[in-house]
């Protein structure tokens, strides 16, 4: 069967299990002969495999385990993506358990419509072959998940799901039926009908590539589009499709299309090596550094200096590792000042090198100030310290010369390394967040409450 021969199967242990890594991903399990029985999707992978292993599994979930011989799995990037492969994979495997494990035995797809103004709809049963609909896709193994990936699609292409009637339908007030197709066709202005019309058309061209995973595509066709409006100085349409691009970038950074998945199982390590060997060769310019498996990312978070905390993330070549994540709450005074909370932060992070491991690079959210003062804290450990500013994206990257401190500035936007240190500094922001917001609820909550 084509693309079996690219998965890299593992004996269903325990042992295997723990070593799947927590991300957004697909699963397989296979049999004895290596064919595939079910195919799953998680946002965390190896938890939803160690769930298998529980002793009070249903009856028909047990029978499937104790078929199972091997397991595979593919990390990707975003629920989206893990939402489009798994249903290609279950239509490209016709995995048995996929339709036993359902308590309703007719699988669920999204049609879309050979209306005037095509609808875009869920709909269980034989729908693939049937000649009303202009596409199909699925099967889609949780009606949840679907509703919920559509919900997001629409913000960005919004669609129909009624036919052309009297008055504009109430979506079309929110900006999710837009062109409403019953305000087109009430149009008697034949010029703005068809612009209209076209304009919805084309919002369906758009989902019809997106729900193929051809993403790629769609974010190209939108950024020439805008490009070409700029051109002709139509600002309004430009700022039309660029915030249709920021909107594409936001559910389906970084974009792969789905296809590549399926020709490679690995494509998300490789990205990720790839991102670790351009963040190396940047940083080889300013810097010697034998590895950087493992990187440290730290932020601060507080509002006009109360309830401060901050956070730590560890990357494993490339990949978050939450078991190393830790979370500080800020004792200084100067709770408002993000250089003396890191100076805290540096000086405890020095305590635990032992028990908690050292790391080959540290980034610090932050500029020069930042990066200074982790550099006093730490000095004499020979750990790497960079800096990643914000505002322009840019890289902090202190060395000494002529025995004083110099700061080199290194523009990343163009190498794929970016990804990667955005990906770190966002989990770090969500991370210091998270303690923050419960030490802010902790304050609100007047003590003397029983």
């Amino acid at each position: 069967m084509k693309y079996i021969k690219n998965y890299k199967k593992y004996l269903l242990t325990k042992e295997n299990i723990h070593k799947v890594p927590q991300t957004f991903g697909i699963y397989t399990f296979w049999n004895k002969k290596e064919s595939p029985l079910y195919v799953g999707k998680s946002v965390n992978i190896k938890m939803r495999l160690q769930s298998y292993l529980n002793l009070h599994l249903g009856v028909k979930t047990k029978r499937m385990i104790e078929l199972s011989e091997y397991f595979s799995y593919i990390k990707v990037n975003s629920e989206l993506e893990s939402l489009l492969l798994e249903a290609r994979l279950v239509r490209l495997f016709n995995t048995p358990y996929n339709i036993e494990l359902k308590d309703d035995k007719n699988p669920l797809y999204i049609k879309i419509t050979k209306d005037e103004y095509p609808q875009l709809l869920t709909a269980r049963g034989d729908v693939v072959n049937n000649e009303n609909n202009l596409a199909t896709f699925g099967p889609f193994t949780s009606s949840s998940n679907v509703k919920s990936i559509l919900k997001t699609v629409r913000k960005v292409f919004p669609y129909a799901q009624h036919k052309p009637g009297t008055r504009p339908c109430l979506y079309s007030q929110l900006g999710l039926c837009f062109p409403c197709p019953s305000y087109v066709n009430n149009l008697n202005d034949y010029k703005e009908k068809q612009k209209l019309k076209s304009l919805y058309k084309n919002n369906i061209f758009y989902l019809k590539k997106v729900l193929n995973g051809n993403l790629k595509i769609v974010r190209n066709s939108l950024i020439s589009k805008m490009k070409k409006a700029s051109s002709i100085k139509d600002f309004e349409k430009a700022i039309f499709y660029r915030n249709k691009v920021n909107m594409l970038n936001y559910i389906t950074q970084p974009v792969i299309p789905v296809e590549e998945f399926l020709k490679n199982p690995n494509l998300v390590s490789d990205l990720r090596q790839e991102e670790l060997s351009d963040l190396k060769k940047i940083l080889d310019n300013y810097t010697k550094i034998k590895s950087i498996k493992r990187i440290e990312c730290f932020d601060v978070a507080h509002l006009a200096g109360s309830s401060p905390a901050a956070s730590m993330v560890t990357f494993i070549n490339g990949e978050a590792d939450k078991s190393l994540y830790r979370h500080f709450k800020i004792n200084q005074p100067k709770s408002r000042d993000d250089i003396s909370s890191l100076r805290e932060l540096a000086k405890r992070r020095r305590k635990h090198l032992i028990d908690w491991g050292k790391p080959d690079l540290i980034i610090v959210d932050g500029g020069k100030g930042q990066v200074s003062v982790f550099h006093q804290e730490l000095k004499g450990l020979n750990i790497p310290i960079i800096g990643l500013a914000k505002r322009f994206e840019t890289l902090i990257i202190p060395v000494f010369y002529l025995g004083k401190l110099k700061f080199n500035i290194s523009n990343i936007k163009d190498g794929t390394s970016i990804n990667l240190l955005q990906r770190m500094r966002n989990e770090s922001h969500r991370f210091a967040r998270r303690l923050h917001h419960k030490l802010i609820i902790r304050e609100l909550i007047p003590k003397d409450i029983n």
